[in-house]
């Protein structure tokens, strides 16, 4: 099947054609470079839904899109649905790890709990609409570690696992991470 992945994230298009190889991913800028996708909604569901929507009505093919982001405890869930723009709308992963980091210098190591979250949707142009989540508890460490992955991966270390996200393999990453779980879920529910 032949379906427009809404992001311009190569990581994430990556990951996806790994998690949904029975889909032909088109990229968004091949058939709808101008678009503009807004997530501004305070769930990632409804950022996921209105991405995927936005290309629909802009392509009239099949979407796929996800939002996801890191949900860290001491800080009442923040950033969480603002997790690519906590650090401000145009700031790099560098930048929104430091901002991290500094917000949980002098939190305890036991009270840095945190988790991955990711919404899975696709929305077809005869008005379907499937979702599905998946998270990834762990804990939030001070010292990047590791080059594989983006975003908050080199700061975060899943829950019985001593390495980074950064440090794990993609190969083995998608096994138990949120992405993995929601697009896996999504196939599921897609009878794939």
């Amino acid at each position: 099947m032949r379906v427009v992945f809404a992001s311009r994230n190569r990581h994430k298009a990556e990951q996806v054609a790994l998690l949904l190889p029975g889909f032909e991913l088109i990229p968004l800028d091949g058939v709808a470079p101008d678009l503009v996708l807004e997530e501004p909604f305070d769930t990632f569901e409804e950022n996921a839904f209105a991405k995927a929507r936005a290309v629909v009505i802009a392509t009239g093919l099949p979407a796929i899109a996800d939002d996801s982001g890191i949900e860290v405890d001491a800080l009442g869930g923040a950033p969480g649905v603002r997790s690519a723009r906590y650090a401000g709308e145009a700031a790099t992963d560098r930048e929104n790890n430091r901002k991290l980091v500094d917000r949980l210098e002098y939190v305890s190591e036991e009270n840095r709990t945190a988790r991955y979250r990711c919404v899975a949707v696709m929305v077809t142009p005869d008005g379907r609409e499937v979702s599905a989540d998946g998270s990834c508890e762990g804990r939030i460490v001070l010292e990047p570690r590791g080059t594989e992955g983006f975003g908050y991966d080199p700061h975060f270390e899943p829950l019985d696992d001593s390495r980074t996200m950064a440090e794990i393999p993609l190969s083995e990453k998608l096994g138990f991470s949120h992405r993995g779980r929601a697009f896996r879920g999504l196939a599921h529910k897609l009878g794939l």
